[in-house]
C-alpha cells in the first residue's frame, strides 16, 4: 500500500486530494495545526479514514517528525498562507509558511526520504505583472505581492533541490482554481455568497469581510476592481492533474488552469443568475478592498500538460460557479434553520 503525506490536509486542495488517494488505496497522512484540524474543516469528513500528525510548516522539527512518522512514497505540499491580497498585512506569516517552510521540507526529505516523490504546488501569482499572454513553464516571474515573491522563492528552492541532489520534485504552477469548499474570505466565495444573500432575501449577512463588516450589507456585495480578470477552473480538475504530475517517470514543471479568461464582472453575472438577480443591483466597487498593485491578466497555456499528461479540465466556469451557488445556498438555509 503506498503510504502518502499531504501538507495542507484541512485546505480546499488538500481535501479533494486525499478523497482522490483513498480512491486509490494508499494510506493517507495529513500535517495539520491541531486548532486547524479540531475545528470544523473540508477534511473533517475524513476523519477516521486519514491518519493526522499535527504540526507546523513554521517548524522545521514538526516537518521532520512527520516525514519519519509517514515514511511516505509520496509527498504533496499543498499548505500555505492562501491569499494573496491578506499577504500584504500578514507578509511575517507569508514568508514563514510559504518561503522558508517549502524549503525546510525539502531538506527534512533530503535527509530522511530521498527516495521520495514530492509535489510543490506554485502559484498563477508569480506571473504578476505579465507581459507574454498566455503564460507557459517558460514565462517570466513578476510578482507584484509578498504572497507571489515567496512562492517565486520556493519554486526557485524547489527547482535547485531537485537539481542539486537529485530529489523527485514535481512542480504545479496552478492558475486560480475554486469549489464549494473555498473559504469565506476568497473572492470567487464572496461572489457565490452574496448571491446566495440575494436569492434568499437576506439584506444583512451574518457572515463577515475582512474589514468586520457584513459581506452583504444592505443588500449590497461590496468587491475590489471589477474589471480584473481571471483563469478560474475547478478545484477537483486541478488535484487530479496534481496527482498524475507523481506518475510521471521523470519530475517536471506544469502549467495548470483552463486557458479561459473570465472578469470578475462575468463571474458576479453568471453567480446572481443561478439566484435569479440581476449582479449590477447587487454588487458595487469598494476602493478600501482594491489590492495596492493587481497582478496582469494571466492565463493558462497548459498545453504540455494536456500533452504529457494527458490532462484536461472537464468542469466548465458556468458549472462551476453554480455548484459553489447551490452550496451557498444550502448553507445559509441551514445556519437559519439551526438558529430557530
Amino acid at each position: 500500500m503506498k503510504r502518502v503525506l499531504i501538507t495542507g490536509i484541512t485546505g480546499q486542495d488538500g481535501s479533494f486530494l486525499a478523497e482522490l488517494l483513498l480512491e486509490k488505496g494508499c494510506r493517507v497522512f495529513g500535517l495539520a495545526r491541531r486548532e486547524s484540524w479540531y475545528r470544523m474543516n473540508n477534511a473533517s469528513h475524513l476523519a477516521g479514514r486519514v491518519e493526522v500528525l499535527f504540526g507546523d510548516m513554521s517548524e522545521g522539527v514538526d516537518i521532520a517528525s512527520a516525514i519519519q512518522h509517514a515514511q511516505p512514497d509520496e509527498i504533496y505540499n499543498l499548505a500555505s498562507q492562501s491569499r494573496p491580497g491578506e499577504s500584504w498585512a500578514r507578509g511575517t506569516e507569508t514568508l514563514l509558511v510559504n518561503a522558508l517552510g517549502p524549503m525546510r521540507l525539502f531538506e527534512a526529505i533530503r535527509h530522511h526520504r530521498p527516495k521520495c516523490r514530492v509535489y510543490h504546488a506554485s502559484s498563477s501569482e508569480m506571473f504578476g505583472q505579465i507581459s507574454i499572454v498566455p503564460q507557459n513553464e517558460q514565462t517570466l516571474f513578476n510578482p507584484v505581492n509578498p504572497y507571489a515573491a515567496a512562492k517565486v522563492y520556493a519554486h526557485q528552492m524547489a527547482k535547485i533541490y531537485r537539481e542539486s541532489y537529485g530529489l523527485y520534485i514535481a512542480i504545479g504552477i496552478l492558475f486560480n482554481h475554486e469549489s464549494e469548499r473555498r473559504p469565506l474570505h476568497f473572492l470567487t466565495q464572496k461572489v457565490a455568497y452574496g448571491a446566495a444573500c440575494a436569492a434568499l432575501g437576506i439584506s444583512d449577512s451574518p457572515d463577515l469581510n475582512e474589514m468586520g463588516r457584513p459581506i452583504v450589507q444592505r443588500g449590497k456585495l461590496a468587491l475590489g476592481n471589477l474589471k480584473i480578470a481571471r483563469d478560474w477552473g475547478y478545484a477537483d480538475d486541478f488535484v487530479r492533474a496534481i496527482w498524475l504530475m507523481l506518475q510521471q517517470e521523470r519530475p517536471d514543471d506544469f502549467v495548470i488552469g483552463t486557458g479561459q479568461l473570465h472578469t470578475l464582472e462575468e463571474l458576479c453575472e453568471v453567480a446572481y443568475r443561478c439566484a435569479g438577480k440581476d449582479w449590477r443591483v447587487n454588487v458595487v466597487s469598494d476602493p478600501a478592498l482594491v489590492r495596492p498593485l493587481e497582478s496582469g491578466q494571466t492565463l493558462a497555456d497548459f498545453s504540455k500538460a494536456r500533452k504529457q499528461l494527458g490532462w484536461e479540465p472537464t468542469v466548465n466556469f458556468d458549472a462551476m460557479v453554480k455548484k459553489m451557488v447551490a452550496a451557498q445556498i444550502l448553507r445559509l438555509k441551514n445556519v437559519a434553520l439551526n438558529s430557530n
